[in-house]
């Protein structure tokens, strides 16, 4: 490397000896940390303001500096840049071909270790805003497909350990994804709210050496208010890993809807219809639908998991204050946002489409004694202690297999001799629908609590939907 070469770099004053050429290759950020050049932008027109307020810059210089960092956000075709070490080296070699040396001024009272602090909460945020976004839709498309005319009072096999244990409607199946969406969103809202804070003015370590006014930069940008600790600002990845373990929970629930349509898809049960457009075929087998999309949503969760256990291992054993090591954190967070963003760039569409086969879902329903509880129930309202009530309706259901009939098939005569209890209003009270019903309480899955449960996820996506941070994200700073 030459002395012009080696001058170039942004740390250069104190080196005489050139860079190995394989390790500067092999320890570049560029590659990778381009993408944050929109964030590295407003990161430092925030900054330039800051220093402008304390006298480093004139207004007119603040005015060109800001024209040329805007010039740069514009350029295209970036990611083959041989030159730069990092995004932050980028920016100001190119706002230097913009305005010159007035370039240099900027980095006045500040670190690239603050930087690349600001730009990662940064990017994190928009992702986060992003998934909320992405969550809002599907948890709309779920609540969308459980209302649906063929779907709201059609009832299928609810299962404990894989075997049928109880129906429900559909309708609750479905808004038991909803129930864990909902909890997903408040975990990146919680996640938001707790990064949301404004790191630049914390220098290296030690905070700025000017007397900068950090409200500034923070408003500009809109974060809530500047961070509070110079070393924990410039080494905290807290937020990385926040996002990352809320994604990774999200991908858990993804991977179960998979499964549960995976398998309600298969020729054993034949629940559902996967919908073509999402679906492909086998070379070999001519007859073949396969469910790639729900296996491949299935997968994902397997990278979510992956990059924030990495995060956590690559946090762990850090002393203060900032470490190159977390350069390494950056690709598992850019992976975690194009993984959300895959995934929701199909999951609503894919939802909507999904059809039920209705009738096999109520045939499965009325077969293996799914109705035992109920029966179970009649009983204890008829004043049996629900223990001898479980008992006496194991010991029908024993008369049943030994007969191949379901509980509603056996004669009355022969319930009477397992319980005088056992009447002729008894069969209505085992019927499909007031099996499902006689679970009539909140959150159950009688239908008038379905329905109120629909209405009610419904108002809250809406109302998650009027208070989306992304309305009040990082202000123009076209203005």
């Amino acid at each position: 490397m030459s002395n012009q070469q080696q001058s170039a770099k942004m740390w250069s004053g104190r080196f005489r000896e050139p860079l190995n050429k394989q390790f500067e290759e092999w320890q570049r950020s560029f590659p990778f940390d381009y993408r944050l050049l929109p964030h590295e932008v407003e990161a430092s027109i925030a900054h330039a303001r800051a220093i402008e307020a304390a006298g480093i810059l004139t207004s007119e210089e603040l005015l060109q500096m800001e024209q040329g960092l805007r010039a740069v956000s514009n350029l295209k075709n970036i990611a083959d840049n041989e030159q730069s070490e990092d995004i932050h080296h980028f920016v100001e070699l190119e706002l230097t071909k913009q305005i010159g040396d007035r370039a240099l001024k900027l980095h006045t009272g500040r670190s690239r270790n603050e930087q690349i602090a600001t730009d990662m909460r940064l990017f994190v945020r928009a992702a986060i805003d992003d998934t909320l976004e992405g969550l809002n839709e599907w948890r709309t498309a779920l609540i969308d497909l459980a209302e649906g005319s063929a779907n709201a009072l059609a009832i299928m096999p609810g299962y404990t350990h894989l075997q049928r244990a109880e129906p429900v409607y559909i309708a609750h199946w479905l808004l038991a994804y909803v129930a864990m969406l909902e909890r997903d969103y408040s975990r990146f809202v919680d996640a938001r709210r707790r990064m949301n804070f404004c790191p630049l003015g914390s220098g290296a370590i030690a905070g700025a050496t000017l007397a900068l006014d950090r409200r500034i930069a923070s408003d500009v940008l809109g974060f809530a208010a500047p961070t509070d600790n110079s070393m924990d600002a410039t080494s905290d990845r807290d937020f990385m890993l926040d996002f990352a373990q809320a994604a990774s929970t999200l991908g858990l629930h993804i991977s179960r809807f998979a499964e549960e349509l995976t398998l309600y898809a298969t020729a054993e049960f034949g629940f559902v219809d996967l919908p073509e457009a999402f679906s492909t075929g086998s070379s070999a087998m001519p007859q073949k639908k396969n469910p790639d999309l729900t296996e491949l949503a299935r997968g994902k969760s397997a990278r979510l998991l992956g990059a924030a256990t990495a995060l956590a291992t690559l946090i762990k054993g850090l002393p203060l204050a900032y470490n190159k090591d977390l350069q390494e954190g950056q690709e598992q967070i850019f992976d975690v946002a194009d993984t959300l963003t895959g995934l929701f760039s199909v999951l609503p569409n894919f939802t909507r489409a999904i059809t039920f086969r209705v009738q096999s879902m109520r045939s499965a329903s009325e077969t293996g004694y799914l109705n035992a509880m109920a029966a179970a129930t009649y009983l204890s309202n008829k004043g049996v202690p629900f223990r001898r009530a479980h008992e006496i309706v194991g010991n029908a259901v024993r008369l049943g297999l030994d007969r191949s009939v379901e509980l509603n098939a056996l004669p009355l005569a022969d319930l009477k001799q397992l319980s005088e209890h056992f009447d002729h209003d008894f069969f209505a009270n085992i019927s499909l629908r007031r099996t499902v019903d006689c679970h009539d309480v909140p959150g159950g899955t009688a239908i008038t609590h379905v329905m109120l449960a629909l209405k009610e996820a419904r108002a809250r996506v809406a109302a998650d939907l009027a208070d989306a941070p992304s309305a009040s994200r990082t202000k123009s700073l076209q203005e």
